[in-house]
This record gives C-alpha cells, sequence and structure tokens, in this order.
C-alpha cells in the first residue's frame, strides 16, 4: 500500500471508541512496534520513536487526554490504547512490513535503515528514491490495526529487552 493509499484509508479510533477506563486488550486496534533486534541500543530507539512519531501524526483517536499532576502541570497524552514493542530478526521485519502493508485496515510506519545512514532529510528522500522496494532495509516497522489482525501479522514475537 503506498502512503497515498494509507491517507485516504484512514485507520483510527472513533470519538466513541476512545473509552480510556478500559485496558488496553479492550481497544479495538493495536499497535506494535518491531524493532530489529540486532541494533544497538540507541539506534533501536532511535527506530522505534521515529516509527512512534509518524504514527501518532497519522492514526486518529490514539493519543489522549493530557494529564494533569496534583500541582497542576499538564503532561502531554500518550497512548490511551497501549502500544507494545517487539524485536525481530532482519528477515521477519521484512515479512512483517509486507504483511501488514498488504492487509486491509492496517497503518504501517516503518524506519529504514537509510534514515539512520543520512544527517540530511533530502539525502534521505534521495535514497529513498532510487531504492527498489525489494532492497529497502528496514530497522523498525509499526503497526496500527485490527487486534486479531495485527496479532497474526506479528505472531509471537517477544517484547524488545
Amino acid at each position: 500500500m503506498t502512503a497515498d493509499e494509507q491517507t485516504t484509508s484512514r485507520v483510527g479510533f472513533a470519538p466513541e471508541e476512545i473509552d480510556p477506563a478500559l485496558p488496553t486488550r479492550a481497544a479495538r486496534l493495536k499497535w506494535v512496534i518491531v524493532v530489529d533486534r540486532d541494533l544497538p541500543a540507541g539506534r533501536a530507539v532511535n527506530a522505534a520513536v521515529c516509527v512512534a512519531a509518524a504514527t501518532s501524526a497519522a492514526v486518529t483517536g490514539l493519543l489522549g487526554d493530557d494529564a494533569v499532576d496534583a500541582d497542576g502541570a499538564a503532561h502531554p497524552g500518550l497512548p490511551w490504547a497501549g502500544c507494545s514493542v517487539l524485536a525481530a530478526d532482519a528477515a521477519t521485519l521484512r515479512a512483517i512490513h509486507a504483511k501488514a502493508a498488504s492487509s486491509a485496515g492496517c497503518f504501517v510506519a516503518d524506519m529504514p535503515a537509510a534514515a539512520q545512514r543520512t544527517r540530511v532529510y533530502a539525502d534521505y528522500l534521495a535514497t529513498m528514491k532510487e531504492t527498489a522496494a525489494d532492497d529497502v532495509e528496514y530497522y523498525a516497522v509499526g503497526v496500527v490495526g485490527p487486534r486479531n489482525r495485527v496479532d497474526k501479522i506479528v505472531g509471537k514475537l517477544p517484547l524488545m529487552p
């Protein structure tokens, strides 16, 4: 699915579905981020955070209300339905991306290796433009979709250590 197709077929929560009083497993949609288990910790965290940023901007209703502490200070809203960060090898990450991208009702955000190998965003865009889809190496893939579908896509992957 292309970025344009994902934009037109929005994935997200309708306002009436958002219920922060329920456990995360009760949410219709599930969000996972799968990270290349062989990355050093700093690169793995960077990849996961970048995928999360792209996802939270694209998936409606994902973030809950801001929290206000006892002193009145506001803390920006977090994902009310949760997010599991899982680990996989590079081949499994590629397979997850392919399955999720072809699965109706799923939003996919990815962090290609090229994004961490360049220091200028325009250079990243130029690199990606010259990279065939089959040659893209993924450092992280985020998927939001119907709970049972996402479970089938990621299987029994372990949580990121």
